[in-house]
């Protein structure tokens, strides 16, 4: 079916076709034809947004909350460069999300007209693909290409960039019948002679490791990757993208690896024989330095984009496919050994991980000084908030914390930003996850530094009733660069005091006061600042649902994330605590 309608039409009847129900945006001169048709839809919610940077974010939320492509909008020129920190953030994570731009009328691209940028050539490296439309019969089959790329595959963000006088001119609505994308065709279906060769050197290792990454949830594999993990008997490690994927509490689970991991994980992973990495991808955070990364393993990598395999650590068996494709064939592969006798002993391998579990636990120090351990407000957030809310946390020490004493029972618990490591994702990302699944209890977690980049979309929430919750860990400072400066600056604390909470040097003034910075944007407020409020504090924000709350947790300021690998440095130099680093020669023997 044809319809005669402007090319603006054509974007919302496009947008609502492909099943869009939400888009965060900001209007702005060249993007406003599309306002017009989107004011008189049905289907589609516009939230306006405080900073397009809050948009991008928000529809990373959406997307980590139903598994659909996000959806944000912006206009020409400075709207649309706003996008590109959540642009290259959601290309780091592989979230599947598609930004809607304005550009100035084609006539105009290139003579350095008002508000213009080449938003495409900025953005190529950081989108999965991207595309300028100057004509208005592009804008159809480009929406439904955009909406197709960014959630097959591997998934990503995609670009879309419309000239003005193409939003603006006549055109024939006509959604396409099929895509036609040569050169793109994800592989799924994982090569069966790779998948039974992975199946027998399980068989036959030793120690063999489990190494699970947030392709497993992109894939929605959780519930293929518990079976194999249990009929294997396989110790699991999960990566800071993959929590959740595999319960926190599951015997199996020795943790999550890396620069801030559990001493059991990255033990694990160094003492290995045999690594099954799932959807994961080596990154630098989790093997420290890459030529001492788990020296004796033989490594199984299985991902759906075949640039990952071998990229870090050399594959001696690839596999390309879809995570659940290969998790469920390996299931099958797995089982025929085990029927045909073929089963592994790692009887010792896991006395040797138990007591690795048992010796090095995740703790913290109490302060001492009568301050709040931030590891104890996180600790008793996600005991009292429990397994079935989102927690979305910003970046620095309080992501840490929240990722070591937060237990993630379930796919999408979790929303980061691992890759880009973006200051600023909490807010937005729980906004737009409470959004996409309103009947939740999102949670970010954020530190007084990330909060004070994007609180401005409180603001959005009051307006829009979206009543997340924000937990505040207050330690005045920059926590994780000052952490840094402790320990490779001799103390030396350049540029990290943010005067946020009460201390000598900030003469007991807050700047900003957040509980009165949270009843400006009309959402409520509180502090704690006491171990014995802690309980209280938490469970009077959950009983509060018709409003944001903002909890302002008044925590330690020399507080420390441990474990901790230094940048650069081997995984087996880990330290448990300062200058306290386990025997691994005590747990060989």
């Amino acid at each position: 079916m044809t319809e005669q309608m402007t090319g603006a039409q054509s974007l919302i009847r496009s947008l609502e076709q492909v099943g869009v129900d939400v888009v965060f945006g900001i209007p702005g001169g060249a993007i406003l034809p599309a306002y017009d048709p989107l004011y008189d839809s049905e289907k589609v919610r516009h939230i306006l947004m405080r900073h397009e940077q809050g948009a991008g974010h928000a529809a990373q939320g959406y997307a980590y909350a139903t598994g659909r492509p996000g959806v944000c909008m912006a206009t020409s020129g400075p709207g649309a460069t706003n996008l590109v920190t959540p642009l290259a953030d959601a290309h780091m994570d592989s979230v599947p999300m598609v930004a809607i731009t304005g550009q100035v009328a084609a006539p105009s691209i290139g003579t350095d007209a008002f508000q213009e940028a080449d938003i495409c050539g900025i953005t190529m490296p950081i989108t999965k693909h991207n595309f300028l439309v100057r004509d208005a019969a592009d804008i159809s089959r480009t929406i439904a290409e955009a909406f197709h790329i960014a959630s097959t595959g591997r998934p990503g963000p995609v670009l879309v960039d419309i000239a003005k006088n193409a939003l603006q001119a006549d055109t024939r609505f006509e959604w396409p019948q099929r895509l036609d994308l040569p050169g793109y065709r994800p592989v799924t279906k994982p090569h069966g002679k790779q998948v039974r060769e992975a199946a027998r050197m399980i068989a036959e290792a030793k120690r063999p490791v489990l190494y699970v990454g947030g392709g497993v949830l992109k894939a929605r594999a959780a519930q293929e990757l518990r079976v194999l993990a249990e009929i294997t008997g396989l110790p699991v490690v999960t990566t800071l993208m993959a929590l959740g994927a595999f319960p926190a509490t599951h015997p199996q689970n020795v943790g999550m690896p890396g620069m801030h991991g559990k001493v059991s994980a990255v033990g694990a992973l160094q003492r290995a024989d045999l690594i099954i990495a799932l959807g994961a991808r080596f990154d630098d955070r989790v093997t420290g330095k890459l030529d001492s990364f788990a020296p004796g393993a033989k490594i199984v990598h299985a991902d759906i984009d075949p640039a990952e395999i071998s990229k870090n650590r050399h594959a001696d068996v690839p596999i390309v496919g879809d995570c659940r494709e290969v998790i469920a064939d390996l299931v099958v592969a797995v089982r025929n050994d085990q029927a045909a006798g073929r089963q592994g002993d790692y009887a010792a391998w896991w006395d040797q991980l138990n007591r690795l579990r048992e010796s090095y636990p995740l703790g913290y120090e109490d302060p001492g000084d009568g301050s709040l351990a931030p590891q104890h407000v996180i600790k008793r957030l996600g005991e009292i908030v429990g397994p079935d809310a989102a927690y979305a946390a910003g970046v620095g020490q309080h992501q840490m914390w929240a990722a070591q004493f937060i237990n993630y029972e379930k796919p999408g618990s979790f929303l980061n930003s691992g890759g880009a490591g973006t200051m600023g994702f909490g807010v937005p990302a729980a906004l737009g996850a409470k959004v996409g699944n309103p009947g939740q209890t999102v949670w970010a977690i954020d530190g007084d530094g990330c909060f004070q980049m994007t609180n401005q979309e409180l603001a959005t929430c009051a307006v829009e009733n979206i009543p997340i919750k924000v937990a505040v860990i207050n330690n005045g400072n920059l926590g994780m660069v000052r952490q840094w400066q402790t320990l490779f600056y001799e103390g030396r604390y350049s540029n990290t005091n943010l005067q946020t909470s009460p201390s000598a040097e900030s003469k007991k003034v807050r700047i900003p006061d957040f509980v009165r910075l949270a009843e400006a944007y009309g959402c409520v407020g509180l502090r704690c600042e006491r171990v014995e409020d802690v309980d209280a504090t938490i469970e009077k924000a959950m009983a509060i649902d018709d409003a944001p709350v903002v909890v302002d947790f008044t925590v330690n300021h020399d507080s420390m994330v441990w474990p901790m690998v230094a940048a650069g440095v081997s995984n087996d130099s880990i330290q448990y605590a300062r200058d306290m680093a386990p025997d691994w020669d005590d747990d060989e023997e």
